[in-house]
């Protein structure tokens, strides 16, 4: 059997679409629990500040969230251990064919289930107790530098190695904090990151890969679990633990999947699918981070500056500013598809259309009242 043939992408979304009703399953059933324990004990974002919600939420989306995509990753990886080399008759021959393919991901399914945990317990500590921004960011260098060194996981392998690891740290870290920015509204990271995993996904099954796209159906059904608990208004918040994994999931998914190869037929424009995907939380890390350093306040200093509260303040509801944000997401993703077998002038097409949505996201949060200096 290959990975080119008809079973192999019937067994592909077969395993696609159990993950993604596992992810689903247990992050709803997880969320729930998690909720009433962080009430019972007082965990909750208590309103004040540059916060805009009334009354005290839940935290912990974020253990759910974790709990959702490592628990299954951990009993796949230990079953096809136990089971390889004696499998029992009545294994149906789809899974049978993929043991040796998943106990080949042992080492890097371990090393990103650790580097989850341990950016989940960083978060969680922030979110009982905000740290300080260089010991969280110092925090998230390790863990990337883990993934990049010890793990081996590299953008661009074929450059030279410094310059790889350098651009690889830069990735997950951006993506990190790009969703740690991005979950400023009910339902917005979870939303953003659940249409982000999905592409992702179908781009490394349009690859002829496996590990990636189960893992990103897993990711993308636990944060629909959890979404109709965050959407507006939220009966509960991701925290840190919840932006901080989504960001440096998707970062390492990335950098596991085949966007561009030559032998598989694929062109290098493949290599910008990330970059297509990622545009509009990218262009919201971009402009808060240039609006801030123009007002000459920190970077990581909380306020109502994001892009959605922007879209808020021009008369937009909550709501409907999430749904703008999900759609632009969407319409700069969907493109994403084509650009690994794509023509110069197709390749083209699809930039200057991201670039013609950032630019028209740009426009609709522009033009009215000069926005207020608010904020801590």
């Amino acid at each position: 059997m290959t990975e080119g043939g008809q079973p192999f992408v019937t067994s592909s979304w077969t395993f696609s679409l159990a993950a993604f009703a596992t992810g689903l399953t247990l992050s709803a059933a997880s969320a729930l629990l998690v909720r009433r324990w962080s009430i019972t004990r007082g965990f909750v974002d208590v309103p004040g500040g540059h916060k805009g919600h009334d009354a005290p939420v839940a935290l912990g989306g974020g253990i759910a969230i974790t709990l959702a995509v490592l628990l299954p990753m951990i009993a796949a990886v230990s079953a096809a251990n136990l089971l390889v080399g004696r499998p029992p008759s009545w294994l149906p021959g789809e899974v049978l064919v993929h043991l040796d393919g998943v106990v080949s991901k042992n080492f890097v399914a371990s090393g990103i289930m650790i580097a989850a945990l341990t950016m989940c317990i960083l978060g969680l500590a922030d979110d009982a107790r905000p740290m300080h921004p260089r010991a969280k960011l110092l925090g998230q260098f390790l863990i990337a530098l883990f993934l990049v060194m010890a793990c081996d996981l590299r953008l661009m392998s074929h450059l030279p190695y410094w310059l790889s690891v350098l651009l690889s740290l830069l990735w997950i870290l951006t993506l990190t904090n790009s969703f740690n920015f991005l979950d400023n509204m009910d339902g917005l990271a979870s939303g953003v990151g659940m249409i982000a995993a999905a592409v992702f996904a179908m781009t490394a099954m349009n690859a002829g890969q496996l590990f990636v796209p189960v893992c990103c159906w897993l990711l993308a059904g636990a944060l629909a679990g959890f979404l109709p608990l965050n959407f507006h208004p939220a009966r509960m918040y991701m925290g840190d633990a919840g932006s901080l994994v989504i960001g440096m999931l998707l970062a390492v998914f990335t950098i596991l999947t085949t966007f561009a190869s030559p032998s598989q037929g694929q062109r290098p424009f493949g290599v910008l699918a990330p970059l297509v995907v990622m545009a509009v939380p990218l262009y919201d890390t971009a402009s808060v981070v240039f609006v801030r350093w123009r007002l000459g306040v920190p970077v990581w200093a909380g306020d109502r500056r994001h892009f959605s509260h922007r879209l808020v303040r021009r008369g937009m509801s909550v709501p409907r500013a999430v749904l703008v944000i999900w759609l632009a997401t969407l319409v700069t993703s969907m493109p994403a598809l084509l650009l690994p077998g794509a023509s110069w002038p197709l390749a083209w097409g699809v930039v200057i259309q991201t670039l013609l949505v950032v630019t028209l996201v740009a426009l609709l949060e522009t033009g009215g009242p000069r926005d207020a200096v608010d904020g801590k």
